[in-house]
């Protein structure tokens, strides 16, 4: 088991992911035998990462320590910070606390995997304390773009270490829905906080983040000037943005249809808990929007940030069942592309245009605002926790290392912030704070399935880039190890390198260099097998292909053996002498010419070798 290298009395802080990033936030605080994990999220793939759905953390140490962990404490429900736990629970089934909202969309993730009978859930407020032999942990209200968030405090022998969760202080939230409990805040600054680890995603951004009534004003504005239809596209989990769009909807007697199935499960989880108010009569059915003229009709849908199966790409495309693109249609962007899906958002905004779509987005329109704080709600944080030691969390390094210039500003000695990456333990006592370790077994998981099991490598993702980016030559052929001949082939066949039908120069230069390949594998290797002749033919068309085009495609050697069973062991190279080989070399020698002559003794040639010799002339 590995063990951190810690003092008995010290208290360690570390993240397994969120650090040096934008995603798969988990934090845990360790005292001893005793495990606290804050969130558990995923990271979305990077276009690099070919066929990869999730970047998850590398939970091998927490699963070595997994009888010490006392509970997973969720600050909100964003897939950042919630969409983990279905691949951490197949390996470690800890209990999960976690507000409201944050729990109902816990639940469906679990059922959907099948883990929801064992799971052991706990449904927590602001109010709330749990408590453990040797630590117990307290929560305060804050707000972002989706409800019930919480940010969590743990406290230990040593001082209290907070985790803010994601923030921002949003004074006036929409629908008279509760603000960030300063007061519980102020009370932990006032009692001692002995480490502070604060959102940084904002830290670039000298100002204040906007409230949600500021958005709320101008989706009103926007929907009384639209005499179409409206399909509206935001964050399926912002419901404050679900309930600013259906409030002004139906204040103007549209109706409500939603698409995508992430939608759908967050306007019923927000009906429930009643953070929405959408009576049944203004929801319909997605079959009945033709039942109803445009101007009566709104579409709240999923894909807002460009995801080529979600509704919104699919309507933009022509793929959709039910919807298409009217020309007095009016699409809402309410949102910004995050971090990587600028491209594929523009690309969806001129797809929507050309379709003949009036499209809004963008903060120039006023209807979106960061559920993140700028630098002034970073400030005022740290003003009303007053921590002794600092370190900056969910954030790219220069967003950390901006964080931690804020701290100093509002009291936080230099020598006191800490930029950590993933895997560093940070170790506190009352009066020391440390770097003591690294966990080296911290880093990124592909996922690229369903399940904690379906991963794949760098070796994978960097063949799968290679792939896309070179293309794949296969070089077929078969075998007859009892006579050493080819019986058939070599053929090559080209995908995604070059177009075989303009390259027939290059395809026959490699159907010769694969057939020398074989053959002097036949008389230079006492033992041939399956892997000496794919050794030999990849080097030798790997050559070949470079120093013809200058790429290196993927090489995937197809070869069939014959009697490779009946051979003895020490059999060795006996020279092929059908006319079929001789005609290949004859050609061979014609357009390499510094090849050096090779002789063979005459031997009567069978039918079968004739009718080879043809086919291979014909190539």
């Amino acid at each position: 088991m590995t063990k951190l290298k810690i003092k008995n009395n010290e208290v360690a802080f570390y993240a397994m992911g969120g650090l040096g990033e934008i995603g798969k936030n988990m934090y845990c605080v360790q005292f001893q035998d005793e495990i606290i994990v804050i969130d558990c999220g995923v990271l979305f793939p990077e276009d690099e990462l070919l066929g990869v759905d999730y970047v998850i953390q590398n939970y091998d140490y927490l699963i070595e320590n997994k009888d010490k962990i006392k509970g997973i404490f969720i600050t909100h429900g964003h897939e950042d910070h919630i969409g983990g736990l279905p691949f951490f629970l197949q390996k470690v089934n800890a209990p999960i606390y976690a507000g409201p909202f944050a729990m109902s969309l816990i639940k469906g993730k679990l059922e959907e995997k099948h883990l929801l009978r064992n799971a052991e859930l706990h449904e927590i407020n602001e109010f709330d304390e749990v408590h453990f032999k040797k630590l117990w942990v307290s929560f305060f209200r804050t707000t972002h773009s989706i409800p019930d968030t919480l940010g969590v405090a743990v406290h230990t022998p040593q001082g209290t270490i907070v985790q803010t969760g994601d923030f921002k202080f949003d004074l006036t939230p929409v629908g008279n829905l509760p603000g960030p409990n300063l007061q519980q805040m102020a009370k932990l600054g006032d009692d001692g906080v002995l480490l502070l680890t604060s959102d940084s995603t904002n830290a670039e951004r000298p100002e204040f983040t906007k409230s949600e009534r500021w958005v709320d004003i101008h989706i009103r504005r926007i929907f009384e000037r639209i005499k179409g239809r409206i399909i509206f596209a935001s964050f399926a989990s912002n419901v404050y943005r679900l309930r600013e769009a259906s409030d002004a909807a139906i204040a103007q007697g549209r109706k409500i249809a939603v698409f995508g199935r992430s939608m759908e499960n967050a306007i019923t989880a927000g009906q429930e808990l009643k953070y929405l108010n959408i009576p049944k009569d203004s929801l319909i059915d997605q079959n009945e929007i033709n039942n109803y003229p445009p101007e009566k009709v709104m579409i709240m849908c999923t894909g807002s940030q460009g995801e080529p199966m979600a509704a919104l790409s699919r309507i933009a495309n022509g793929t959709h069942r039910q919807i298409t693109i009217q020309p007095d249609d009016t699409v809402v962007f309410s949102s910004n592309p995050i971090p990587g899906n600028t491209t594929s958002v523009n690309a969806l905004i001129n797809k929507l245009e050309e379709s003949g779509a009036n499209v809004i987005h963008g903060y120039v329109n006023n209807i979106h605002t960061s559920g993140h704080g700028g630098q002034v709600d970073e400030e005022f944080m740290l003003r009303l926790m007053k921590p002794k030691f600092f370190a900056p969390v969910h954030g790219e390094y220069r967003m950390q290392k901006i964080h931690t210039k804020l701290a100093e500003m509002t009291g936080v000695p230099k020598e006191n912030s800490f930029v950590l990456a993933n895997g560093d333990v940070l170790a506190l006592t009352k009066d020391s704070c440390r770097v003591a370790d690294h966990i080296d077994s911290v880093c990124d998981v592909y996922i690229d399935g369903r399940d904690a099991g379906d991963t794949v490598g760098n070796p994978e993702i960097r063949e799968r880039r290679l792939l896309s980016e070179e293309g794949v030559v296969t070089a077929i052929a078969v075998v007859d190890l009892k006579d050493y001949q080819i019986v058939a082939g070599p053929d090559i066949v080209s995908r995604g390198f070059v177009y075989m039908h303009e390259s027939q120069e290059l395809i026959k230069a490699a159907n010769h260099e694969v057939f020398w390949a074989i053959l002097n594998t036949f008389k230079n290797h006492k033992h041939v097998d399956q892997r000496v002749l794919n050794r030999t033919i990849i080097s030798r068309l790997q050559k070949l292909l470079y120093d013809r085009t200058g790429r290196r495609p993927v090489i995937i050697p197809m070869v069939t053996i014959l009697n490779g069973n009946n051979r003895s062991e020490n059999q060795h190279y006996r020279r092929p002498n059908n006319k079929k080989n001789q005609s290949y070399k004859n050609e061979h020698q014609k357009n390499h010419s510094h090849r050096k002559t090779q002789h063979h003794p005459k031997k009567k040639v069978t039918t079968k070798e004739k009718q080879l010799v043809t086919a291979s002339e014909n190539k």
